[in-house]
C-alpha cells in the first residue's frame, strides 16, 4: 500500500483515514494520497481490485465453471442450442 501526505499530518493519522476507508467499504485500500489544508483533509485513494468470477445458468443450473461437470452433462451443455442477438437480429428489431 502505498500512503502520500502533503501537509502536515502524523503518520497515526494517516492510519486511522486508511482503517477508515477500509470498515467503510470492507475492502483494502491500495493507495491512499492525503492532502491536507488546516482543518480539512482531502482523501483520493484507490481500492484493491476484487477478483469477479462469471456465473451463468446452464441447463438448469447456476454454475461460475464446468470443471467438475461429468461427461454426460458437459455432452449436453455443448449440445445445447445458443441463442444470441447478432447485428443483422437487431436490424430487424428496431
Amino acid at each position: 500500500m502505498s500512503v502520500t501526505i502533503t501537509g502536515n499530518a502524523d503518520p497515526r493519522e494517516a492510519q486511522a483515514y486508511v482503517e477508515y476507508l477500509e470498515n467503510k467499504f470492507n475492502r483494502k485500500v491500495s493507495k491512499l494520497d492525503i492532502n491536507i489544508d488546516g482543518e480539512f483533509a482531502d482523501l483520493s485513494y484507490e481500492l484493491e481490485h476484487v477478483p469477479f468470477e462469471r456465473i451463468r445458468r446452464i441447463t438448469g443450473y447456476l454454475v461460475g465453471t464446468m470443471d467438475h461437470w461429468n461427461d454426460a452433462k458437459s455432452a449436453e451443455e455443448r449440445d445445447r442450442v445458443k441463442h444470441s442477438l447478432g447485428n443483422s437480429e437487431m436490424e430487424s428489431i428496431s
